[in-house]
């Protein structure tokens, strides 16, 4: 959800200058540092707690195309700590990863087996080494410390977001904790947590799911990295990794004004404002900083088919690309999808679904900053083929472009989306999504 329209809101008795959006049921008030830290606030005083975000305007679209998966591996790094924790002496570990960044840039480089076995014999006993003054998990440590619950990230195409949900009383020591670690990241643990991420990689080979999506992408966005790149990366790029490279994408993108901290629960806006200003007003901002430039995807003129082959049961997917999400076709996919497949009332619901005509069929859409998309899957019956199972998809989207439906349908549709905000504004947590994504599409 974009925001539309911001209005500037001089607050009596506070030194602060708040933006707020008209009509806005939630209260938020949005300021930005001079730095260019974006701070979305919105009180809720049910629960003496505070659920918090903090976005970065980067993900895997960003990654440089010969380490594919950078962002993602980069979100793992961000809980190994900082120069003044995850540390039993920074001053003495620096340089055992300094040897470590060096050897990795020389072992990518390399193709001979015995070569690269040998530089990551020296990788290993040095992370050995350097591990000896690691504190192993001390960021999960000082969360839990505080009585913060819910830690967790994730990374997309176009953001890569921290979440923690804290007490009330606790906003300070959060804030101090999370300046430090964003300020002053240390990149430790690289060979083993690449291990992990690794593995990520190997279990989404073996999903269907993930494997009809990327072939998805890959044929609506053919420039886009949407589609010429994933979240993930190749294997190739994490047999490969380059720590110099993962310093340069966080120098580069993790700075305030390519930030936001998002925060929604019992708090005061100026108290609050006080404390974030204290500890992230310092950060540096990039100021060369520019936002990724794409050649425009081309019309796409004729049916463009992909066969994907993997261990679960078959289905056809059916996608169109759309413009980003701030755009006013992406709005209007809600209000499609609403119509198309609502679980219950839908087209898809009433004319394939009750009707048993295939096993399974759904929609939803897909949105992103720059394109988003609008799938249509099913899964066919016993007996019944995936032609079939395609035909009667597209039966439903030709209904729904002769306007073969009830507008009792619209109607429905617009009363779901209210009790859908409205259930989201009695869920503490549900709020800050809405700020992240006005973040991220704004």
């Amino acid at each position: 959800m974009a925001i539309a329209s911001l209005c500037i809101a001089f607050v009596s008795c506070s030194q602060y200058r708040y933006e707020t959006v008209p009509n806005d049921p939630l209260g938020t008030k949005i300021h930005t540092l001079d730095n260019g830290l974006k701070i979305y606030m919105s009180v809720n005083k049910e629960a003496p707690r505070i659920q918090t975000y903090i976005a970065v305007k980067v993900g895997g679209k960003n990654d440089p195309s010969e380490t594919t998966g950078l962002a993602h591996y980069f979100e793992h790094l961000m809980f190994k700590g900082s120069e003044s924790f995850g540390t039993q002496n920074y001053a003495e570990e620096k340089p055992l990863l300094d040897q470590i960044e060096a050897l990795f840039e020389v072992y990518r480089t390399k193709t001979d087996e015995a070569e690269r076995a040998a530089i990551y014999h020296v990788i290993d006993s040095l992370s050995y080494e350097a591990s000896k003054l690691s504190i192993p998990n001390e960021y999960d440590k000082l969360m839990a410390a505080i009585g913060a619950e819910g830690t967790n990230a994730y990374t997309s195409f176009d953001v890569t977001c921290y979440i923690e949900d804290i007490p009330a009383n606790q906003l300070e020591n959060w804030a101090k904790i999370q300046a430090d670690r964003f300020k002053h990241n240390v990149i430790r643990g690289f060979h083993t947590e690449l291990e992990t991420v690794y593995e990520e990689k190997n279990m989404s080979l073996t999903r269907d799911s993930r494997k009809l999506n990327e072939a998805m992408f890959s044929a609506l966005f053919t420039h886009h990295p949407y589609g010429t790149q994933t979240v993930l990366g190749t294997q190739e790029h994490l047999k490969n990794p380059s720590i110099t490279n993962i310093k340069n994408y966080y120098k580069k993108w993790y700075v305030p004004n390519n930030m936001a901290i998002c925060m929604s629960g019992d708090f005061e806006f100026d108290e609050a404002m006080d404390i974030i200003e204290k500890y992230f007003g310092d950060m540096e901002p990039n100021p060369e900083l520019q936002m990724m430039s794409f050649e425009p995807e081309e019309e796409i003129t004729e049916p463009i088919v992909r066969e994907v082959w993997g261990l679960e049961s078959e289905r056809v997917a059916l996608a169109w690309r759309f413009p980003g999400a701030a755009s006013d076709e992406a709005l209007m996919l809600s209000v499609i999808d609403a119509i198309m497949s609502n679980g219950k009332a839908g087209l898809i619901d009433l004319n394939l679904m009750q009707e048993q005509k295939m096993l399974s069929a759904y929609s939803f859409p897909y949105d992103q900053t720059d394109y988003t998309a609008y799938f249509v899957q099913g899964a066919p019956k016993e007996g019944q083929s995936l032609e079939e199972v395609k035909a009667l998809l597209l039966s439903q989207i030709d209904a729904l472009r002769k306007g073969e439906w009830d507008e009792s349908l619209l109607t429905a549709g617009i009363a779901n989306y209210k009790l859908q905000v409205q259930r989201m504004l009695e869920d503490n947590g549900s709020r800050a999504d809405l700020f992240v994504t006005s973040f991220v599409n704004g």
